[in-house]
């Protein structure tokens, strides 16, 4: 077998473990922003979509995703992964049923788990945005409906060889694809279901309501960011030495820019280094550099992580006013973040600075012709996957109801929702000593 084909292999299959390892992440840093009596509810909803958008993926997606089409849509290989698994791979043997995935020479499952832990990683975005509310029977169906259409209609035009990859629309790793597409479901999912109890009084007070669990979170923070080592990377889909190299360096200093910024404007507006917007800060600056993480310098990933820092505080602080009730910030982090990272290649790419020929950004003498390509797919996938799951979102609605009802949010989710608690007590009973059958009280 060609040592090319091996070391590929291993390459796209050991980040795409890394992407996978990111569920956990999520679990924990939306369990540690959640109440008590909602984590069950967190952490059952995080489990399960995987094995949702795993099922999804599998059953239509991916064909939908990658398959031979048109411009909009993938109509080949539809079901199952139709087409032969000409394994070891060569690029050219995926043509004619995949032609948009032949440019990287492992095998079609390596292919597909690599897409798949993307799909999944779109789909759990929404589960943070719609907690300690949503009933957990609707929120399998939407994560469906993700998975298998919304999802991989966007990935079409992107990365299958849709319309926006002949329009010269980049996106490396996925600041559209899987955040800000994640970030528009749950924008519409939000809307429909509406804040929680208590969160917003009268005369446009907020109440804030602290997660139970710093900790976790912190934790959960520091998966992700060992994830995106996976996620951003792993997008070479080839052991690439010099690609690789300088994507893990962008990653991480948008990262650290981005924790420092992020903490800094929190200190200056709330008075105090706030964790949790460091925590999304950190989150912030990996999203906006998914997309150019191939494409910049990392002078320019040093800039690029700092506004995003920046920017995340300020679209907490946005949706709040605006009554959008989000319990651990996704919009901020993914929507706002998604598109501002997606915005970044057109001004940003430097051409072939890892190889892959973009053309010059606004601020390195290649015009706007590339930014004005980008905010294209900004607004066209905004619109397409927002009212696309709005849609879906007011379906579940009418057909089989989407929030859970108010004693139930009240109670919390954990009960009402899975019967039990993440933190259970001991019951309150009257201990007694059983000896030789005979029972007396202590």
């Amino acid at each position: 077998m060609d040592t090319k084909v091996v070391l590929d292999t291993m390459w796209v299959l050991t980040t795409g473990m890394l992407v996978f390892f990111m569920n956990l992440g999520f679990a924990m840093v939306e369990a540690g922003f959640a109440r008590s009596k909602n984590c069950v509810n967190i952490l059952s909803k995080n489990f399960i979509v995987f094995a949702v958008s795993s099922l999804g993926f599998l059953i239509l997606g991916w064909g939908i995703m990658f398959g031979d089409g048109n411009l909009l849509i993938g109509l080949k290989g539809l079901l199952f992964l139709g087409g032969a698994d000409n394994s070891p791979a060569t690029g050219e043997a995926y043509k004619g049923v995949y032609s948009a995935m032949s440019w990287t020479g492992v095998p079609l499952l390596a292919k597909f788990f690599f897409q798949l832990v993307f799909c999944g990683t779109a789909a759990t975005i929404v589960s943070g945005a719609v907690a300690e509310r949503i009933k957990y029977k609707s929120f399998i169906v939407f994560s469906f409906i993700m998975a298998m259409f919304i999802y991989p209609v966007v990935g079409h035009w992107i990365w299958g060889g849709g319309w926006l990859a002949a329009k010269g629309f980049f996106d490396f790793a996925g600041s559209t694809v899987v955040h800000s597409v994640g970030g528009w479901a749950a924008l519409a999912g939000i809307l429909v279901l509406g804040p929680r109890f208590g969160k917003y009084g009268p005369n446009g007070h907020i109440n804030p309501i602290p997660g139970h669990n710093m900790s976790i979170a912190t934790i959960g923070v520091f998966v992700l960011w060992f994830g995106w080592y996976g996620f951003n990377p792993g997008s070479t889909m080839a052991a690439d030495p010099s690609a690789i190299s300088h994507v893990v360096v962008t990653t991480t200093m948008a990262a650290a820019a981005a924790i420092m910024s992020s903490t800094i404007i929190s200190w200056v507006i709330l008075g105090k280094p706030d964790l949790g917007m460091s925590l999304n800060g950190c989150l912030a600056g990996l999203v906006a550099i998914t997309a150019p993480c191939a494409f910049v310098s990392i002078s320019s990933s040093l800039i690029i992580g700092l506004a995003a820092g920046i920017l995340v505080v300020l679209a907490v602080i946005f949706f709040d006013r605006a009554r959008i009730d989000d319990p651990v910030g996704a919009l901020s982090v993914h929507l706002a973040n998604g598109v501002f990272g997606t915005i970044c290649v057109g001004l940003f790419a430097q051409d072939k600075i890892t190889g892959t020929a973009t053309g010059n950004g606004l601020f390195f003498g290649g015009g706007a012709k590339l930014l004005l390509t980008q905010l294209t797919g900004v607004f066209t996938v905004g619109m397409f996957t927002f009212f696309t799951a709005l849609a879906g979102w007011l379906i579940i609605k009418t057909l089989m109801g989407i929030r859970v009802s108010l004693q139930e949010e009240i109670e919390g989710l954990d009960i009402g929702e899975h019967g039990n608690s993440a933190y259970p007590e001991f019951l309150s009973r009257k201990p007694s000593h059983s000896f030789l059958g005979i029972t007396k009280d202590i």
